[in-house]
């Protein structure tokens, strides 16, 4: 019996990759595409990724990069995809990982059997099945499109922004762009520049990080240990930073945020309050109805539009799990620390947070902890503690976040990173409930 398996090879699968290459921990790990990077890699053929041409990271590389393979010198401090793509395919040869990695191999089933799991792959067309100890899931949260439905019919073009790739099919088009998150601004402003009209719809405003502050990547800022105080403070700086060198977004052309700083993950664009203030993206609410070539939004306002893109998030799902391994409703998990199944030892998740700063070294981070858990060398607690723990961390979540699908998984960079660290030194004790066995 194998020891452990890997699924997918984008940016977390490839970190767990090199920790347990580094630890001696025997592992297979399966790419349903023909390249790492997963959702960096620019058309990638696996089908999964939702990066378009014009892509930049909005976490600066001093955040993104591994611990174990720092980013390169030269660099700026927000790389494009085909940057970040590079990297990961040179972090994977540095670590001479790429022959470990069975690529166009998908997972089409993880089925608990006899204290193990029996994983069957796909690949040239035929199926096999093998059994491991252990399965480490990786296989993101950004490649499931997540759409939503309005009563009416509408003529022309609706696209969620998983499939939008470049600009070219809406020059001197009439565009509605609904969302406010990073996607969403980053679209609108493209297209702003080469559409005939350019809306940007939304349910609820956002308060608008800009990518530098005071000339410093603003992660440096809200993800650094002196960020780490209590939440009203952090709070406090952010409003006084934002005023500071922004003012309200009510002064550009956006309504007002029905919440506070950091009670909603954060929208970072430079240029989105601009191409607003300028005229060149009209701000609209959330859609209403269609009406043939008519988009009706909630404040009665109609526009005739020729295409409505959706930046409207994913859902979180794991075709490869039944619901009975892993239920997912309403995009909500049930993982202690974000990571382990209470009642599934050896089945692992990483890389499913959405963090207030990049996700690779948190990810990396995990991969030590579930290393740590697979060779014995920490432990878990009891079910009963473990659940609280998943417990508490819901109710974290619904009093700090406003309600949404899109914040069931978010953590706190450094504060995560510290309860990793944590964790880690959990020793084995004979009331625990073990991992990986």
């Amino acid at each position: 019996m194998a020891e452990v398996c890997v699924i997918g090879a984008g940016s977390s699968g490839i970190a767990a990759a090199q920790v347990l290459q580094a630890r001696g921990i025997d592992f297979d790990c399966y790419e349903a595409g023909s390249q790492v990077g997963g959702n960096w890699r620019y058309l990638n053929d696996n089908g999964m990724s939702s990066a378009y041409r014009s892509l930049h990271i909005n976490t600066s590389t001093r955040q993104m990069e591994y611990a174990s393979y720092p980013m390169p010198p030269g660099l700026p401090a927000y790389p494009n995809h085909f940057q970040i793509a590079r990297y990961f395919d040179d972090f994977v040869d540095h670590f001479g990982l790429r022959d470990k990695i069975a690529f166009r191999t998908e997972v089409t089933a993880v089925v608990p059997k006899d204290g193990a799991y029996d994983v069957t792959i796909k690949a040239d067309g035929e199926e096999r099945t093998l059994r491991y100890r252990s399965v480490i899931v990786a296989n993101g949260h950004h490649w499931d499109p997540r759409e939503p439905e309005f009563p009416g019919e509408f003529t022309g073009e609706r696209v969620h922004s998983h499939y939008y790739k470049t600009f070219d099919p809406y020059v001197g088009k009439r565009v509605v762009v609904l969302g406010i998150g990073n996607s969403a601004c980053d679209i609108a402003v493209e297209l702003s520049r080469v559409a005939d009209r350019t809306f940007l719809a939304m349910r609820r405003s956002a308060h608008v990080l800009p990518k530098f502050l005071f000339g410093i990547p603003t992660d440096h800022l809200t993800t650094s240990p002196l960020a780490r105080g209590p939440l009203w403070l952090q709070r406090l700086s952010m409003q006084a930073m934002l005023a500071l060198t922004r003012g309200s977004v009510t002064k550009y052309g956006l309504p007002a945020p029905d919440h506070k700083v950091l009670a909603a993950h954060p929208t970072v664009s430079d240029d989105i309050l601009t191409r607003v203030g300028h005229g060149d993206v009209t701000v609209k609410p959330n859609i209403a109805q269609f009406d043939g070539s008519t988009v009706v939004f909630t404040d009665g306002s109609r526009e005739e539009v020729d295409a409505v893109i959706y930046c409207t998030g994913y859902r979180i799902t794991f075709p490869f799990l039944a619901d009975d391994v892993m239920a997912t409703a309403d995009n909500e998990v049930e993982l202690y620390h974000r990571v382990v199944p209470v009642d599934r030892p050896g089945l692992y998740f990483l890389g499913l947070i959405q963090p207030l700063g990049a996700i690779m070294p948190l990810a990396e981070a995990q991969a030590h902890w579930i290393a740590d858990l697979i060779e014995g060398t920490a432990t878990l607690p009891p079910a009963a503690e473990m659940r609280r723990e998943i417990h508490r961390y819901r109710e974290r979540m619904r009093r700090r976040y406003v309600a949404s699908k899109r914040h069931t998984i978010e953590v706190d960079f450094q504060e995560y990173l510290a309860d990793l660290k944590r964790l880690r030194r959990m020793l084995p004790s004979s009331n625990s409930t073990g991992a990986g066995s």
